[in-house]
This record gives structure tokens, sequence and C-alpha cells, in this order.
């Protein structure tokens, strides 16, 4: 495999990787540091490729790799470092003793639900008197709303916590002051003027794309990402932040029951929004999730029970991990907020009751079967219209809109098309005249810089580099659409729309054994910062023919040749007996990448791999899941 450098990385580029429906795959090879992984192998007694995906994620000392592979509650920070959590827990110290209501203000998604239960249940435990708001994602959209704060006044609050939201509500904080609402602000996005403007698919209370270099008046806000605070950890999800000022309050009841009994429960909840959220797995937060991991092998709650049913996850039979959390639990919790009402999903996690803790979960579980259902119906109109209209197809920034396509889902539409096309992408719902986007990207390309640049048509819009959300009116979607493919024919003009496949090392197949596997389970949870390791093997040897599979899927039986071909002229060599370590592998929809390379017994390959650890009865054991082939070369 030939290799030219490209920055810190290695760009193996043999042909066209040219996938059954989609732009050609390049491989990047992360650049190796064999000296520091050696060092830290000895210091830290693992194994080698274990310290190479170390290093390259910064740790350089045996005391770090421990304390990065064995996370201990110890490694959570003092909630009392984040500016502005003594005001806040004063005042609902205060709120709590003069039996004051107290006004939850959270978000439609799993973070915004999570941070909700978690205060809840803390000040709840404290003896206070609770009220939550959960906005419906289509009626209200994101964000405090004044109303909402005016009829909880008038209903005897006097106190407002906000979770997940807040940091942008100028507004709603200037209502929250004129009413005499105190008003406590939990939020983990960026404060206006520090960089993008919005999470993904979300859009702004302040206008269209209109800045304040402040944060809104309040009595405490609680965000590392503010100006003038010290916490250390500055990727914290909203859920996060509840969490440190359930902590907070907490400890200064009892610090030790908080500690001993109360906070690894509490990491559960934790735990589920810091991976559904996509932060960065490494810090604090890789501490929470690892932490409440661990605890969400024994649910106790009747909602965690009921949800981990719905889900067919039994955690007590394997070792659960942030696949499951990101892909099992969190998107029947997302459902709620997408297809109906979040606040089922409070209920779910505050009942004690099993029979109502079971029907909540029932109805997520319907619901995000609907999500899906709606979502393939939307994605097989749009890989239609793909297909059928060439002028859009060849446009470098996609840009599809249908009608009354549901708007919990075209996010999510529109990061099905990034995948398949590569390109940058948005889908659009028309509704009632309006047209409400939602928008992903690629790398190296700011999508919130090419929505800007038709700023005017907009009544709304927010984002960041790689996810927008919008909405105009639906007469201006022509011009969108002209203003779009300007931008993007002159920003995208020298650049082929590309799958990236990132290999992060070398690791011949004859070098995977259980001990390996077991070491590198210790990378739990993997996600976002904490990618899923990604292996190059070279040379390695079909020791029979390939099976397909459903007439899609790749099935091989490989071993690692001790030898490679002595120049890259020969990518065969004859068929010899089977050495005594082989391995299968899976390919998921490489059936037409095999036969278009005629392989067959004794053909050499080099292929990056993930490695699999099969639990099934019969035919259980270590596998690898093939992500790419390409003929062996010296």
């Amino acid at each position: 495999m030939s290799a030219a450098g490209a920055g810190n990385q290695t760009t193996a580029a043999n042909g066209d990787r040219r996938l059954s429906n989609g732009p050609p795959q390049r491989w990047l090879l992360a650049e190796p540091h064999p000296e520091q992984a050696a060092v830290l192998a000895r210091e830290a007694r693992l194994p080698l490729v274990l310290a190479e995906l170390l290093v390259a994620r910064g740790i350089a000392s045996a005391a770090e790799a421990f304390a990065f592979l064995s996370p201990e509650p110890a490694h959570l920070h003092d909630p009392f470092l984040m500016l502005g959590m003594s005001a806040a827990v004063e005042r609902l110290e205060c709120a709590v003793a003069a039996h004051e209501p107290i006004l939850l203000y959270g978000d439609y998604d799993v973070d915004g639900t999570v941070a909700v239960v978690l205060l809840k249940t803390a000040i709840e435990m404290l003896g206070g008197e609770v009220r939550f708001h959960v906005p419906h994602r289509l009626r209200e959209g994101y964000g405090m709303q004044s109303s909402v704060l005016e009829a909880a006044y008038a209903e005897g609050v006097r106190v407002v916590v906000t979770v997940d939201t807040g940091m942008r509500a100028f507004a709603e904080a200037e209502t929250a002051r004129r009413l005499g609402l105190d008003l406590i602000v939990t939020d983990h996005h960026l404060p206006a003027g520090a960089g993008a403007p919005f999470g993904p698919d979300r859009s702004s209370s302040v206008g269209s794309g209109a800045v304040h270099d402040a944060v809104p008046a309040a009595l405490a806000i609680l965000n590392p990402n503010q100006p003038g605070c010290s916490y250390p950890e500055k990727s914290l999800c909203g859920a996060a932040i509840a969490l440190k000022l359930a902590q907070a309050l907490l400890e200064r009841r009892n610090p030790v029951r908080a500690r001993e009994k109360t906070l690894p429960s509490f990491l559960k909840m934790a735990a589920i929004a810091t991976i559904a959220d996509a932060v960065p797995l490494c810090g604090e937060n890789r501490t929470i999730a690892a932490l409440g991991l661990r605890e969400l092998r024994r649910p106790v709650g009747a909602g965690l029970r009921a949800l981990f049913a719905a889900a067919a996850l039994d955690p007590a039979s394997k070792q659960l991990t942030g696949f499951d959390v990101a892909f099992r639990l969190a998107p029947r919790i997302n459902a709620a907020g997408r297809m109906d009402v979040a606040t089922d999903v409070v209920e779910l996690f505050s009942t004690r009751d099993s029979h109502r803790a079971a029907d909540l979960a029932a109805k997520l579980d319907r619901l995000n079967r609907e999500r899906r259902d709606v979502e393939a119906a939307a994605l097989t109109a749009i890989e239609a219209r793909l297909a059928s209209d060439a002028e859009i197809a060849a446009d470098r920034l996609l840009v599809v809109d249908g009608e009354g396509w549901h708007r919990g889902v075209i996010g999510i539409l529109a990061s099905r098309v990034v995948e398949r096309t590569a390109k940058p992408a948005i889908v659009v719902s028309v509704e009632d005249g309006i047209a409400y986007g939602s928008g992903r990207s690629v790398d190296g390309f700011p999508l919130l810089a090419a929505i800007e640049s038709c700023a005017d048509l907009f009544t709304r819009f927010g984002g960041h580099a790689f996810a927008v959300g919008f909405a105009l009116p639906a007469e201006k979607l022509p011009g969108l659409k002209r203003c779009l493919r300007a931008y993007a024919e002159e920003h995208l003009a020298a650049r082929q729309p590309e799958r990236l496949l990132r290999i992060h090392a070398e690791l011949p197949l004859d070098r995977i054994t259980p001990v390996l596997a077991g070491f590198l389970r210790k990378l739990e949870p993997l996600g976002h910062g904490n990618p899923e390791p990604v292996f190059l093997a070279r040379g390695a040897r079909l020791l029979s023919a390939p099976r397909i599979m459903k007439n899609r899927h790749l099935a091989l039986d490989l071993a690692q040749d001790s030898a490679s071909p002595p120049d890259g002229s020969s990518t065969r060599l004859p068929a010899s007996p089977a050495p005594s370590s082989s391995i299968r592998a899976v390919g998921w929809n490489l059936a037409g990448r095999a036969m278009g390379l005629r392989l067959e017994q004794g053909s050499l390959i080099d292929l990056a791999y993930r490695i699999r650890e099969n639990d099934h009865p019969d035919f259980g054991g270590l596998e690898i899941e093939i992500l790419g082939i390409e003929p062996a070369h010296a």
C-alpha cells in the first residue's frame, strides 16, 4: 500500500474505494508515535498498540494512562469551582427552606429531559417543591418563552432554573427581571459572541443571527464556557452541569451520603446524556460516562428497568457499552421530543410505579418505531429525488425540500444524506407556508458561514460549523437554493466528495488475542473524542472463497501471513494449508467490493477493520468487522 504524508496523518490511497452507493473512500492512517508508545507500554505495562492509541489521545505518562483506563469518583471536579455555583446553591437552599415552588425549564432532547430529572430528584430529596416545563418541539421550539415565565409567576413561582438552555435568552431574562423572578441559568452552549450561536437543529431567540457579546442578566449562570469561569472541564453537556448543581446541593446537606449513595445513582442518568449528546468522551466527561455505565449495569429505578426492557437490553448479562446507550437507549428517549411530548421522559424516570413505567417505556418504544418509519419514508423520497434530478444531485451543497416532512426528523435526514453522499446537506420541510430547515456538514466546510451568506432570507436561524437550523417563508426557498448553490460553488469548487476512513493504528491479524481484546475494552465508553479503534492489517490471506450473505454482505476466513510478497507485483499466493491461527471476518455491504476485486481463496488483501467479540453460543469468539478492502501491496 503506497502512502504519502498529509500533515500529521498518512494518506493511504490506492485507487477508487467506491462503495455500493456513494463517493470513493479514502483511508487516512494516523501518524504513529513509536518511541512514545514504547515508553508508555513499558512503564504502564500495556500492549504496544493500546499505548499507541493512548499517545494519540494525548496521554503521555503511566499515571495518565491509569486514570484514563480506570476512572474513579475522585476524578470528578469540585462543583464549587464553577462560577456562579455558590450563588445558585444558596438561592435554592433558601427556596427549599421557605417552601417556595421552583420551576425547572428544560429542553426536549435527551440532554434536557435528563437534566430536569436530575435536578428535580435532588431538590425533592432536600424537601423542595419542584415544577417543570419541557417545551413542545413543534409548537414552542427550542428555548425559553416569556409567556411560560409569566404564567409561572402568576402561580407563585419565584425561582426559575434553566437546564440545557438559556444562554442566549436575553429577552426572557429581562422578562424574569421585570417580574421579580430569580433566574438561574444552567447551560453548556457557547455564550453569544464566543463562537457558534446554537447547537444542532436549533434556532435563536435573538432573531436572525443577531449576536450579543454578553450573557443574560441572571442571579447565577452555571456554564464552564462563560467568561471568567475557571472550571477545568469546558465540554460538559447540559445534564452534566445539572449533575454538578445537584452534587453541590446534596453534599452541602450530607457530604458522606451524597458521595457514597446518591452521586453514584445520579451518574447513571448523567452518563446517558453525556454519551447521547456527543460531547468529547475525555476528561471529566469520560469519568461521568464510565462511572455511570458501571452503575447502569445495576438499574434500580422502575423507569430505567422499563427502558432496558423496552430496548431488549439485559444490563446484567453483558458489558454495557457506549454503543448500547447511544443507539438503543437514547433514541427511545429522544423519540418523545421528536414525535410527541418530552414530559413523558421526565415522568418515566420519576415514577416508582412499575406498571406506569412499563406503559411509558412501551410508548417511547412505539414512538421510536414511528420515528424510524417516518424517517425511512422521507429518506426514500429524498433518494428518489437525488436519483431522478441530476441538477440537484450535482450540487456541491444539497438542499432537498418536501411538503410536510416531520420536523422532528429532518436533522436526522440531513445526517443520512451526508453519510450517503459525503456532501453537506440541508433538508427542508414546508408547512403552512413556512420552510423549516436543518443541515449537517462535512469536515472543512462551516455550514453556519454558508447560511449566514443568505441571512436576509431567514426569520430565524442558527447553528455551528457542522449543524444548522432555520425558518423562512416558503416563497423565499428558491432564492435560498440559488444563494447556497453560489456559495458552495465558490467554497467547494476544488473539492471532490469522498468518504474518509480514519485508521488509528496498524495491527496484524495474528496479534489479535483475547488478552488484547480485554485491554481494548478498557477504552470504553467509546464515542466522540474517544473513537472506537480502526486498525490496518497488510497482506491478510483468504483461507477459502468469499461467502456472500443476503446478496450484500461479505464473510471471509482470514490468516495473517508472516511475510509479505517480495514485491508489489503479486497480490495472490497459491493456496496452502490453513495456519494454526485464523479469524472470521464480516464486511457489511461489501459483497460488491469483493466481487469487483475478484477475491478468491489465496487472495492477499490489505484491510481496515474493527475487533469484535461475538457472544453467539455456537460460533462466538473474536472476529473482525471489515470497513475497507484493498489488494495487498508491498
